[in-house]
């Protein structure tokens, strides 16, 4: 199944999250913090504003960091993907 993401929204897929600390200490899930930095797996066409259409910053493949609680969550095909806007993501990591 295929995800078409509608106007300034993106398709991102979260990075895993660290394992163990810096110290060497193995985290168990519970205690793992969420990442923010995603890889992007769709883009939208861009949004309409006063009649002109403002393309997309973000393509597919790029990494970025997003807003700690952004998107809506959804799972397809045992894959965990997050839909959120153009907007809440913060950066594009190169």
């Amino acid at each position: 199944m295929k995800i078409k993401p509608l106007a300034d929204r993106v398709v991102i897929k979260k990075v895993g999250a660290e394992e163990k600390t810096t110290s060497g200490i193995i985290l168990p899930g519970s205690a793992k913090e969420q990442p923010q930095i995603a890889q992007v797996i769709e883009v939208g066409p861009g949004e309409m504003v006063d009649g002109k259409h403002i393309p997309m910053e973000v393509k597919v493949n790029d990494k970025v960091i997003y807003q700690k609680y952004a998107g809506t969550e959804v799972k397809i095909d045992n894959q965990e993907y997050t839909i959120l806007r153009q907007s809440d993501i913060l950066a594009i990591v190169e």
